[in-house]
């Protein structure tokens, strides 16, 4: 199972939370960013409907699949203030 970690950090003068090196949008405070980063965590963990997909690799070939809606991956808030 995928385990999705979204980190508290100072970013662009306020803060945010960065997952895998992407940054969300910046927030004034840092409580704004943890509830954030919460709320996502949590829509995470949500299951879906399960859905065919079709997605194009590296090299240009394209793939079919089935993606099911109850493979929702672990989530976790650190908070390093």
């Amino acid at each position: 199972m995928t385990h999705v970690v979204y980190k508290i950090v100072k970013h662009d003068d306020g803060w945010a939370y960065q997952s895998n090196g992407v940054f969300s949008e910046t927030f004034p405070t840092h409580r704004a960013a943890l509830e954030a980063a919460r709320n996502v965590a949590a829509e995470q963990r949500v299951p879906g409907h399960t859905e065919a997909i079709e997605w194009e690799d590296e090299k240009g070939k394209w793939h079919s699949e089935t993606a099911s809606g109850q493979d929702r991956p672990e989530t976790e808030v650190e908070d390093s203030s």
